[in-house]
């Protein structure tokens, strides 16, 4: 039967006859019944990658990919007048991240099957995920994320686990999701849950009952956590993902009649950043109470469990009040306790490296690093710091197992799936082969003086812009000018990534037009992402551009050369449409506080040019594309570092030192904002900048100022911008997490 056969014998009428909806459905049958004579991947040792986010994105076009069916569908549809993407427009997209730390775990399970290595996910099935983003009144509002209504490809499994939580049994219940490989096996990403969950105690937004373990438990993703029942909140869903996962993993071992005194032959534990961390102690008494003894557990898990650490962000590096545990998981205390005693007798009780600190505070990633045989860094800038800096105590007595991983994106999502018509062109150009090896895609530097090639990837680039301003038209009533730059900050929010600055610059053009000086061509600037619900300086940015986006595109004098646009919602759909139609790509966090950032590999491969801090990936970009291809400023990461070593840096100085600065500043409490927006959110913004500027916004703008209008003045120069689009995407191959995850298996985890 040809795929246009099964189409309408799934639809029971001609496909030009039916309704997205029924094509949706139909499509998602035919992906679940060629996933089911896909074979899985075997081998004798396995990695479980544990991760509190999965952001997986929408299901639908990227197994069609990876089954090899996505051009056929696409073309029966069209001759039947039916559109692909209004199809994959019906799904609904899985709400089970926020940011960079899910998308990464999402396209490392891609890269694992489609490298036909055995490997799952575990994670949590969050019913309403993080929050679905409103903007109300120029303010950030959050709903429920409504996901699991409607058709997707997680399904109910009978497989279950009791999990003990303050002294009471709950039972967990796993929910499958197939991960298809590129032209390949598949894995599974194991999700949990609990049956007794209640979505209708979520009332006003996203408030509920913090303390109704029993119908809460996996309602969101990062529960907020101010007060004490959020933050015992967190604790329980931690346990009571690991602990599913390493009931999980004792069962599937049992299953294969493997010796669990040899589970490191068989298994490997990836832990992905802190919140899986429990996972360690859990693994010790599961291992326990099959008779091992806990010193032997413990060598056991050691050589079993590997570490990424994503941050040297105190707030992210977790630390739990050991009477918190005592209360959600007292069966984990004595093994908790019984490591730090260990870690003290061999260390001295040396403070730096307790798991337990004088505050009765438990430290996760201590006790990652004392019991992994791993600790990866993500990008190369980061574990140089990790090494030198904030884990120097760890890596002065453990420097073999310190190890860097540069994160990597998959390829299918962010350019076979969301660029379709660059990919085509490479296709072309270079044929097929990059699709499973990404150094290839330097074969294109033999065009960077051809000029035919040079004009398509221009065209396609403008095509792109085009969609984008259409779905920005449709979904926000704001119009753009494909023929603009398109400067795309999108980013969750978080005052080290530094939105501010770019507001602030915002804030800067806006006046200089004002004042008769008219930018070359116009300026489209583009900002996207969440911020959590407690974080009040993240929720002032938000509403300082979304004024700026109301009083700047309503004006008459400034909108034909700049307007703002801070998209609703940003998610893993939408970034497939504005990652293709950027032209200059935003990554202008503080140096030395990103770990790596993985979106700004995505803009590079789709052609976009990286305006930048030499902050975490941002080093190796620059590095493969040189110093011609890619617009750096501001201070380094020694700098900064020795800033906050010495306490020197005020960012009154600059404001009341520089002219330019203290305008722009001022501008925040203007009459013309105050007018549109909350006096006391502005107010408090520009207080912060002014008397705090934790991440040093001042510091560096006048640099970032000039680097930007740098770039901008490069961009009239069309045959060069175009022959820096060629290169960026040539030189991005590296980033393939198909590259990382052939780090990780032959570093790490040496599957077979």
């Amino acid at each position: 039967m040809t795929l246009q056969e099964e189409l309408v014998s799934l639809l029971h009428k001609e496909i030009k006859d039916a309704a997205d909806s029924e094509l949706y459905e139909a499509c998602l049958e035919i992906v679940r019944q060629r996933s089911e004579q896909i074979p899985t991947v075997q081998g004798t040792k396995k990695v479980y990658y544990i991760s509190a986010e999965f952001l997986t994105g929408k299901q639908l076009g990227k197994n069609l990919i990876n089954l090899g069916l996505f051009d056929e569908m696409d073309r029966i549809l069209k001759d039947n007048g039916k559109s692909l993407e209004s199809v994959e427009a019906i799904e609904k997209e899985p709400s089970l991240g926020n940011g960079g730390l899910g998308r990464l775990a999402a396209c490392f399970l891609d890269s694992i099957a489609t490298l036909n290595l055995p490997g799952d996910g575990i994670g949590l099935r969050y019913h309403y995920g993080l929050f679905k983003q409103q903007f109300i009144d120029h303010k950030q509002h959050e709903i429920p994320d409504e996901w699991l209504d409607g058709s997707n490809m997680v399904r109910k499994t009978d497989i279950t686990f009791p999990v003990q939580l303050a002294g009471k049994t709950y039972h967990s219940r796993m929910y499958d999701m197939d991960v298809i490989g590129y032209k390949g096996n598949k894995n599974t990403l194991h999700l949990f849950d609990l049956d007794t969950i209640d979505e209708s105690i979520v009332h006003d937004g996203i408030q509920f009952d913090k303390t109704n373990i029993e119908k809460n438990l996996t309602l969101f993703l990062y529960p907020d956590d101010s007060d004490r029942d959020g933050q015992l909140l967190r604790i329980y869903q931690q346990y009571f993902m690991v602990s599913s996962a390493a009931q999980l993993i004792i069962h599937k071992e049992k299953e294969a009649g493997h010796d669990l005194h040899r589970l490191d032959q068989y298994v490997a534990v990836q832990i992905n950043d802190t919140h899986p961390s429990m996972v360690i102690p859990e693994l010790i008494r599961l291992l326990m109470m099959e008779g091992i003894p806990m010193k032997r557990a413990a060598d056991i898990v050691n050589n079993v469990c590997a570490y990424t650490n994503h941050t040297i962000l105190a707030e992210a590096l977790e630390k739990w009040p050991l009477d918190y545990l005592g209360e959600v998981v007292p069966h984990l205390l004595p093994i908790i306790e019984g490591l730090d005693y260990a870690a003290y007798c061999a260390f001295s009780g040396n403070p730096d490296l307790m798991i337990i600190d004088e505050q009765n505070r438990v430290h996760m990633a201590k006790m990652d690093m004392h019991y992994s045989r791993s600790i990866n860094g993500v990008a190369a800038l980061h574990t140089e710091i990790l090494k030198n800096q904030e884990l120097k105590p760890f890596y002065n007595i453990y420097p073999q197992r310190f190890n860097n991983k540069t994160n990597g994106i998959t390829f299918r999502r962010f350019l076979m799936h969301s660029n379709p018509q660059l990919t085509n062109l490479i296709d072309m150009l270079i044929g097929e082969g990059w699709k499973t090896d990404a150094s290839h895609l330097e074969e294109l530097l033999r065009y960077y003086n051809d000029e035919n090639v040079l004009e398509q990837l221009e065209n396609i680039k403008y095509q792109n812009k085009v969609r984008l301003a259409n779905f920005i038209k449709e979904k926000e009533n704001i119009d753009l000018d494909p023929n603009s730059v398109f400067d795309v900050h999108v980013k969750r929010m978080h005052e080290y990534k530094r939105q501010q600055m770019n507001a602030l610059w915002v804030i800067y053009k806006y006046m200089q037009i004002k004042n008769g000086a008219l930018p070359p061509r116009p300026i489209t600037v583009i900002f996207g992402g969440k911020a959590a619900p407690a974080y009040k300086m993240a929720k002032n940015v938000i509403h300082l551009i979304l004024c700026l986006q109301e009083l700047i595109n309503n004006d008459p004098e400034a909108n034909k050369y700049l307007k703002v646009v801070m998209i609703q919602n940003y998610n893993v759909d939408k970034a497939e449409k504005v990652i293709p139609a950027c032209d200059i790509s935003e990554q202008i966090s503080l140096a030395s506080k990103e770990a790596s950032g993985t979106g700004n590999m995505k803009f590079m491969l789709n052609g976009a040019v990286t305006l930048g801090t030499a902050d975490g990936a941002n080093v190796e970009i620059r590095n493969l594309v040189g110093n011609d291809n890619i617009y750096v400023f501001g201070r380094s990461s020694d700098e900064v570092i020795g800033l906050y070593n010495t306490s020197s840096y005020h960012s009154s100085d600059f404001y009341y030192r520089s002219n330019s600065i203290h305008n722009c500043v001022d501008f925040i409490t203007s009459e013309q904002l105050c007018a549109i927006g909350d006096p006391a959110m502005l107010n408090e913004l520009r207080d912060n900048l002014i008397n705090k500027d934790w991440f040093m916004t001042l510091l560096d703008l006048e640099s970032y100022c000039a680097a930007k209008e740098t770039a901008l003045m490069d961009y009239e120069n069309r045959a060069w911008w175009k022959r820096k689009m060629l290169v960026n995407i040539a030189k991005s191959g590296f980033f393939s997490s198909d590259r990382t995850i052939k780090e990780y298996n032959n570093d790490i985890w040496h599957l077979r």
